[in-house]
């Protein structure tokens, strides 16, 4: 346990979405980046003899940043938003990601090789969600309910031209819930009462790191910590990874694996697998 409390804290870091390229180019003042996506899967069947069911899958999402710089300043905002269901005949249709995740940094220059920084971040989902196990199905969450506000202040380390990014810091951690997500803002220790609040301390670490493949193929990964002072044996862990390949300016092939361990929602580790073709659109 001592020497993985060491490891991190010798991480220093910055965030990025890990489907948004890194821009190794930043000028002064604003640089902005939009991407839009949308991914559909569509199969009918009539007469068909060797069997299947008709089916219909959307996913739609966005990436974006806005960085400012000047030789003092650095403050970069990233947003994602990810909506995604899937209709199989009869079964009308379910949700199959539900997404929205907001983080803004900002790190004073001081000439040293790591940064002081402020960070936030909002993690939520944009709608309804529910478990399928059950008919009818059970809702188990909503907008905000859970939601998990994060504020750290620590250094960091950004190394653009390898396109590497990491931090560490102390943090805070607030978990709303209101009617769905009790489990995760309640007090186990009172139980007289629920809590739909909860107030965490601790150490976040967040590191970054985008790869070129090949040319037109690249691997982000995106990896968080979180521990709290009253339990430093007890990680929450999210480690996003993604692998794009460009088969032209507007059409991508994307496999994502996501990995989250976190004992408050369960104590199994969670694992999402998606892998999708899509198109994709740069606004800005």
């Amino acid at each position: 346990m001592r020497c993985f409390f060491i490891l991190l804290t010798v991480l220093y870091s910055d965030f990025i979405t890990a489907q948004i390229e890194v821009d190794t180019t930043l000028k002064k003042g604003w640089n902005n980046n939009v991407i839009l996506g949308l991914n559909i899967s569509q199969i009918s069947f009539k007469d068909w003899s060797q069997g299947g069911s008709n089916s219909l899958s959307y996913t739609g999402f966005t990436n974006s940043q806005a960085i400012f710089v000047d030789e003092s300043w650095r403050w970069a905002n990233y947003l994602k938003l990810a909506y995604g269901r899937t209709k199989i005949e009869s079964q009308g249709y379910r949700t199959t990601d539900n997404e929205l995740f907001f983080e803004t940094v900002i790190s004073k220059n001081l000439g040293w090789k790591i940064d002081p920084y402020f960070s936030a971040s909002v993690r939520t989902a944009i709608t309804k969600g529910f478990d399928y196990k059950f008919s009818p199905e059970v809702q188990i969450a909503d907008f905000f309910d859970p939601g998990y506000l994060t504020q750290a202040l620590g250094f960091l380390y950004h190394d653009d031209k390898n396109k590497f990014f990491s931090r560490v810091g102390i943090s805070l951690q607030e978990t709303f819930a209101n009617k769905f997500a009790n489990l995760y803002s309640d007090n186990q220790e009172t139980v007289d009462k629920t809590e739909k609040f909860k107030l965490e301390t601790g150490i976040e670490s967040v590191t970054v790191w985008f790869y070129e493949l090949l040319p037109k193929t690249s691997y982000s990964t995106y990896v968080r910590l979180f521990t709290r002072f009253d339990k430093l044996d007890v990680w929450d862990v999210r480690w996003d990874n993604n692998i794009t390949a460009k088969v032209n300016d507007y059409l991508n092939v994307n496999l994502n694996v996501l990995i989250v361990h976190e004992i408050n929602q369960t104590r199994r580790t969670q694992i999402k697998q998606t892998l999708n073709l899509g198109f994709i659109f740069k606004l800005i």
